[in-house]
């Protein structure tokens, strides 16, 4: 009788590199979902729709905007600052700087070009965006890591700055013209889910720096077939919501269980630092890899979705409450579809 093949799945071990510093930053102004709902009153009673969605099945209450002027590099650059004034590194040393933003001004130059002159970094420090939806963050780690375990560098640094106060705007703007619908509002309903922020992490070798947080590996999988079914940009996001969501939860448990040989995940882990996307999302997904969900810390409740730097925000969010030792998984998901987790024994 012929054996079924086992899915594949990319599998990373890194014997050298680990977090030195992790950092992030949020805005002031905080914009709740009862605001929201309030803007689309009149929209929600023509087409039929009760507010209280986002609060009620996202479990989203609030989410923050930055200062009309405060541009994504600005972000970036004010997360990857405090990052390296927490590494204790002279900047000098860093040799590769990547940024994962999914907000971007304008198509180039690169993200990286912006936050690299802001920061000062060296004319020998390598800068280049990595765009992979909400898994830019994760993708980044290990792109690093293969560099420090190789020797070509010292020192990584990542930052991610994403603003949704534009995107929000000109979305509730859209929804509420007289000939929206209740379709309408359906599709663009991720789009009011989305948050502000920022984060950053320097990574190092490990035989440098002992007290750093060893990235022990992690995997990959891909599913691009569903690679329509959330397409965005500034101005407009449309997503098929529960596809997404039916789609992302098939794909991270093909990616649990495919890596189940080589990484034990079902045990032994203290932290499941989840992308945050909403209630029903972090309740599905626990529930489908029988994850504890006491071990899962929450930010979306009052940053809602603020994509690659959701992982990296939760993390920070934490860090002063985890222990040495302790394993840490972090476990994206990035609409196209892919899926990475990311072990880190703290």
């Amino acid at each position: 009788m012929a054996q079924v093949p086992k899915p594949q799945i990319s599998v990373f071990r890194h014997h050298n590199s680990g977090v030195l510093s992790l950092a992030a930053v949020e805005p002031t102004e905080v914009v709740t979902s009862d605001w929201i709902d309030e803007q689309l009153a009149e929209t929600y009673a023509r087409n039929g729709l009760k507010a209280g969605l986002l609060a009620g099945l996202a479990g989203i209450e609030e989410r923050r905007w930055w200062a009309p002027d405060v541009g994504f590099a600005d972000v970036a650059a004010k997360a990857g600052e405090k990052a390296i004034e927490a590494a204790g590194i002279d900047r000098s040393e860093i040799g590769l700087m990547i940024s994962t933003s999914v907000c971007k001004d304008h198509l180039e130059p690169s993200m990286a070009c912006a936050v690299h002159d802001r920061l000062g970094l060296g004319p020998a420090c390598l800068n280049f965006d990595i765009g992979n939806a909400c898994l830019g963050f994760v993708n980044a780690m290990h792109l690093a890591a293969a560099m420090l375990d190789s020797g070509v560098i010292r020192y990584a640094l990542i930052v991610d700055g994403e603003g949704s106060r534009y995107t929000q705007q000109t979305t509730l703007d859209r929804l509420r013209r007289p000939e929206t619908t209740a379709g309408d509002v359906f599709s663009e309903f991720a789009s009011l889910t989305l948050g502000s922020g920022g984060a950053a992490m320097v990574m190092t070798q490990m035989d440098l720096h002992p007290e750093a947080h060893r990235l022990v590996g992690g995997v990959g999988r891909a599913a691009t077939q569903h690679n329509t079914l959330c397409i965005g940009d500034l101005d407009k996001m449309t997503t098929d919501t529960h596809g997404l969501l039916v789609a992302g939860l098939d794909l991270a448990e093909e990616a649990w269980t495919a890596s189940a040989e080589v990484f034990d995940w079902s045990v032994g882990v203290d932290w499941f630092i989840i992308h945050q996307v909403s209630k029903v999302h972090t309740t599905l997904l626990c529930d489908r890899l029988g994850i504890d969900a006491t071990k899962v810390p929450l930010t979306f409740p009052y940053l809602g979705n603020v994509g690659p730097a959701a992982v990296p925000m939760t993390l920070a969010s934490v860090q002063d409450q985890m222990t040495s030792g302790q394993r840490v998984l972090c476990m994206g998901i990035g609409s196209g579809l892919n899926t990475s987790f990311s072990e880190i024994q703290w």
